[in-house]
């Protein structure tokens, strides 16, 4: 059974870091793209960020570029976002999300949660001011 677990949230203040995870179980990562998403209470649920599944391909909400880095370790099954320079308005929840990469209609459709069928449950980021 696939599933996804996220860690490393937490609280930071304005302009910090923190790296999360998203640890797969149950499946091998290749074939697979992975996303990140992020809701914020009131808020749709957005993408922002993904990785093809060779790896070769990346892709970023333009609130987040230059701010976040994605990256996998296939062999460690492990999907990492390295948020740095952080705002307030990064404050939400992140879910990691996977789905075979193949036959997508768009480059846009990576960041589109509701092409990914696989989630896991969450870890929260709390940004200070």
């Amino acid at each position: 059974q696939l599933q996804l677990v996220e860690s490393g949230g937490g609280l930071v203040q304005s302009g910090g870091s923190l790296r999360l995870s998203c640890a797969a179980s149950g499946f091998t990562l290749d074939g697979y793209a992975i996303g990140w998403f992020r809701q914020a209470p009131g808020k749709e649920r957005e993408g922002v960020s993904c990785i093809s599944a060779a790896g070769g391909n990346t892709y970023y909400a333009d609130s987040v570029k230059g701010r976040f880095t994605i990256s996998r370790d296939n062999a460690k099954l492990t999907v990492y976002l390295q948020m740095d320079s952080l705002k307030p308005e990064d404050a939400a929840v992140y879910y990691c999300a996977a789905e075979p990469d193949e036959g997508r209609a768009s480059l846009s459709s990576y960041l589109n949660w509701r092409t990914f069928g696989s989630w896991g449950q969450g870890t929260q980021v709390t940004v200070s001011s």
